[in-house]
């Protein structure tokens, strides 16, 4: 079978989605999770408990504010909200690239299945990369990628989790602070409009405040705010355009 054969296949576009696990942004979600994983072994949180949630709770904040929240003395209901309004902010990420990788063939099944992996690295991985794939083998593009990403990770933190329980907390601390990092550098750099700008400016400067003002909400709060001045600032900056025009 000859390379233009096999970049016609679901197969192909399926594997070259698996050798995503070798790009920037997966490397350094492993390395995030390395950090992870010193934070719940230090906790005391059992080896199996912690690959569990890897696979489950998929997004990486939410696992910390589940385990804070299980430290804390928290019950179950309060740590189920808490991890849910933390996974709130994914559904606008599902909703720009869900339109981006289905077809009139996909089956909503399957749709719903691979939004569970749709996560701030899968996320960018994927926005970065679709375009180059043809539309039809998108969805195999993307399930090869996050499902591969997923079960590295939950490899990784069983692998690793006896041998970080003595890590210092600064550098556990370090390598879990990459992902916003490279979050943050990513949408930055790949921003097609004025609003993107404001609205992380904005978060970035609301985020320290209402952690000050109101720990228990910054992330919702800094994201409301942010995000509702972005919009006032796009409604202001299309009105100013067609003034001009």
């Amino acid at each position: 079978m000859g390379i233009d054969e096999r970049a016609g296949s679901a197969g192909f576009w399926f594997l070259t989605g698996v050798k995503g696990i070798f790009s920037l942004p997966a490397i350094i979600l492993m390395l995030s999770f390395i950090g992870f994983c010193a934070f719940t072994a230090q906790a005391g949180m059992p080896v199996e408990q912690v690959v569990f949630m890897t696979g489950i709770v998929w997004a990486l904040p939410a696992k910390v504010i589940l385990v804070t929240s299980i430290l804390g003395g928290a019950n179950l209901l309060t740590a189920f909200i808490a991890v849910t309004l933390s996974s709130i902010r994914l559904m606008p990420m599902v909703a720009a690239l869900v339109p981006e990788i289905r077809t009139e063939k996909t089956p909503t099944w399957l749709l719903l299945f691979l939004s569970h992996f749709i996560a701030i690295t899968a996320w960018v991985f994927a926005m970065e990369r679709v375009q180059a794939v043809p539309r039809a083998h998108r969805v195999s593009f993307f399930a090869g990628f996050s499902i591969t990403l997923v079960l590295a990770n939950m490899l990784l933190v069983a692998v690793v989790y006896r041998f970080v329980e003595e890590f210092p907390p600064i550098v556990a601390g370090c390598l879990f602070f990459l992902t916003p990092v490279y979050f943050l550098t990513s949408i930055w750099s790949s921003a097609r409009h004025p609003v993107v700008y404001v609205a992380l400016v904005v978060g970035l400067i609301a985020g320290p405040l209402f952690y000050w003002l109101a720990p228990e909400f910054d992330i919702l709060l800094a994201g409301l705010g942010g995000g509702t001045l972005a919009w006032f600032a796009e409604r202001r900056f299309r009105q100013h355009r067609r003034g001009r025009s």
